[in-house]
Order: C-alpha cells, then sequence, then structure tokens
C-alpha cells in the first residue's frame, strides 16, 4: 500500500472535546459569596482607616461617624427594600395579566399586549420614573373623596412599570415552554381554555417562572436607588446628605461602601436561594 503523498496545504485536524471542569457542586456560590464579602469587608475596613489617616485632626474619628449615621442609611435602605416590595407586587399582578394577553387566541388582544411589553420592556427605567412622577397626578377623586399620591407612590408606579413587562415575559415564556401535550390532553377532556390554563397549565410553569421572578426581584431593589434622582429620601439620599453634614471628602468611600454592603447582603441570600430552586426544580438556565 501506497504511503500519501506529502502536501504543504493546511489540514484541519479532527475535533477533540475539551475535558470537561470539574464541578464544585453547591460550594462554588458559596465560595464566591463569602468571598466576595470577605473582599468588600476589607475595602470596607481600608477605606475607613483611610480616611482616619487623611482626615483632620481633632475631629472624630472615622468609625465614630460612620456608628453614627448608620442607624439613619439602614433606616433609608429598609425604604428601599419596601418600594422593591411594594413595585414587585404591582408589576407583578400587571405583568401576569399582561403576559396572559400574550397567549390570547384573540389576535388584537395578544398583539396589543406584546406591543406594550415591548415598549415597556425596552424603556430606560429612569425615564419611565420621570414620567411618572411628572404625569400622575397628586391625588386621586374617587367620588367625593380625594386620595393623595405621594411621590413615593408615584416611585412605585414608576418602577412597576418595567417589571410588569418583564414579568410578561416570564409568564409568557414559561406558559409557552410546556409541551403542547398538555393542551391537546386537556382539550380531549373537554376542559374549557381557562380551566387549562389556572388547573393545568400555570401550575406547571410556576416552577420555571419563580426563579426568574425572584432574579427580577434582586434587579428591581438595586434599581430602586433610581428614587433618589427624583428626590425621594432613600438609603442613596441619606448618605449624600451625610456627607454633607460632616463636610468630610475623605468619608466618601467609608459611607457608599456601608451602603454598598447592605444591598449586598440582602440581595446575595436572594440569588443564592434562585440557585437552589433551579437545581431543585431542575429548571435549565
Amino acid at each position: 500500500m501506497s504511503k500519501p503523498a506529502r502536501t504543504d496545504l493546511p489540514v484541519l485536524l479532527p475535533f477533540r472535546p475539551a475535558a470537561p471542569l470539574p464541578s464544585m457542586g453547591l460550594a462554588a456560590p458559596v465560595l464566591l459569596g463569602a468571598g466576595a464579602l470577605a473582599v468588600l469587608a476589607a475595602s470596607f475596613g481600608a477605606s475607613v482607616a483611610l480616611a482616619q489617616a487623611v482626615g483632620p485632626g481633632g475631629r472624630d474619628a472615622a468609625a465614630t461617624v460612620l456608628l453614627r449615621w448608620a442607624p439613619l442609611i439602614f433606616q433609608g435602605f429598609l425604604f428601599n427594600v419596601l418600594i422593591s416590595v411594594l413595585s414587585m407586587a404591582l408589576g407583578t399582578v400587571a405583568g401576569l395579566m399582561l403576559g396572559l394577553a400574550q397567549i390570547s387566541i384573540l389576535a388584537p388582544v395578544r398583539k396589543s399586549a406584546w406591543g406594550v411589553t415591548q415598549f415597556f420592556r425596552n424603556a430606560p427605567w429612569l425615564v419611565l420614573l420621570f414620567y411618572a412622577m411628572f404625569l400622575l397626578p397628586y391625588e386621586v377623586r374617587i367620588g367625593g373623596l380625594a386620595i393623595p399620591l405621594p411621590a413615593w407612590a408615584k416611585a412605585v408606579v414608576g418602577l412597576a412599570l418595567p417589571v410588569a413587562a418583564n414579568i410578561a415575559e416570564i409568564v409568557r415564556g414559561g406558559v409557552q415552554s410546556l409541551p403542547e401535550g398538555q393542551w391537546e390532553s386537556a382539550e380531549a377532556l373537554a376542559f374549557t381554555r381557562r380551566q387549562t390554563l389556572w388547573m393545568i397549565i400555570l401550575p406547571q410553569a410556576l416552577k420555571r417562572m419563580i426563579p426568574p421572578w425572584m432574579n427580577m426581584y434582586a434587579i428591581l431593589t438595586m434599581a430602586t436607588t433610581l428614587i433618589s434622582v427624583v428626590g425621594i429620601q432613600d438609603g442613596l439620599t441619606v448618605t449624600r446628605a451625610a456627607l454633607v453634614a460632616e463636610s468630610r471628602p475623605e468619608l466618601m468611600i467609608p459611607m457608599y461602601l456601608m451602603l454598598l454592603l447592605m444591598f449586598f447582603a440582602y440581595c446575595y441570600p436572594i440569588a443564592r436561594v434562585t440557585l437552589a430552586m433551579e437545581r431543585r426544580f431542575n429548571v435549565e438556565a
């Protein structure tokens, strides 16, 4: 048998898949979270020490000032959490209706819901917040009763608009991810479309919706700092006010890091629970 002739042309070698990386299981996210928390804590401690070193003499220590303002900053952070909970509740209700409308058998309803979803989903959150603050009235009259609409309530509505659009996509995706056989089996059993949706489809799709819903809530919580731009007293506003009151620029980094630690301590457990639920429900990312 003759040997194959040699050639100077490039030859494509056969594909050899790389060996998979060893899995660390649940230990990897825990170690990453602990490492991030340690880095933040170390950065906070270093910033406090640096502020103390470069600060003017004869004034309160940097740690003393931070301890004095920490309760007020924490109260402002709790207001951020309250805004996030209210916005998520309102956005979830609106998003559920909007998502179900996207799978309606009526074409006008389905197309209108799709258009509204795409508009609010792709609009900047800050722009929607400004529109809600300036276009919504200061009070709503129902009959002879005047119900005031404070700034924080307008902010809840402004943040709920993009949340509702994203929740609508989560609902639509969760429902449409189920196999068509579920609908066909329910139709064979003489179920109406409403019965099929509420008794068969939504209970199965719920476990697929919960992890992205929780991720959406974590994103919303971090986005609540936008309300400080429209003059609402939240954690970020209180932090800025503390810096102005103290007139010590060297405290800027430790104060903002303290607020960052509060958000991290609240949002990271949500991410951990989301990951645990994804593994429990065996939902593919």
